[in-house]
């Protein structure tokens, strides 16, 4: 293989590695219209406060949101929504990844998901990420 053409090749596997990621599903027949309570379960080990990024976005969308350290809520909810983030550092600590789901409230049935994914040269402040995977799960379908 030629220097050329190897060089090529790794310039596209960089370039194709670093690309953000945004996704989002809805289990079929899920009505995310109905929901207007939500509680944020904290991860445990959140110390960025991720769990409130979640719950002021929520509220800026109209929800009656609330948050708190034990996986259930404390009164009853239309919704509770869960996370997982993922830190990175690159000259600073980013958000390199994070996935959120929402679940019913009497069921626990997941009923939506969403995840980002933004590698250190496209990353955003961390409240971006956050609205960019509410935005994307709760639109309309």
């Amino acid at each position: 293989m030629s220097t050329l053409k190897a060089l090529s090749l790794a310039c596209l596997f960089l370039v194709l590695a670093g690309c953000a990621n945004l996704q989002s599903s809805r289990v079929p027949g899920a009505d995310l219209g109905k929901i207007r309570s939500v509680y944020v379960a904290k991860l445990p080990a959140d110390e960025r406060g991720v769990d409130q990024m979640i719950v002021q976005r929520l509220t800026s969308m109209g929800y009656r949101a609330s948050h708190g350290s034990s996986p259930t809520p404390p009164a009853p909810v239309d919704a509770i929504v869960t996370y997982e983030d993922r830190w990175m550092w690159d000259m600073s600590m980013y958000l390199l990844k994070l996935n959120i789901r929402v679940q019913d409230g009497a069921t626990n049935q997941l009923l939506a998901a969403g995840e980002s994914y933004r590698p250190s040269l496209e990353r955003l402040p961390a409240e971006e990420v956050v609205e960019e995977v509410l935005v994307a799960i709760f639109q309309k379908k």
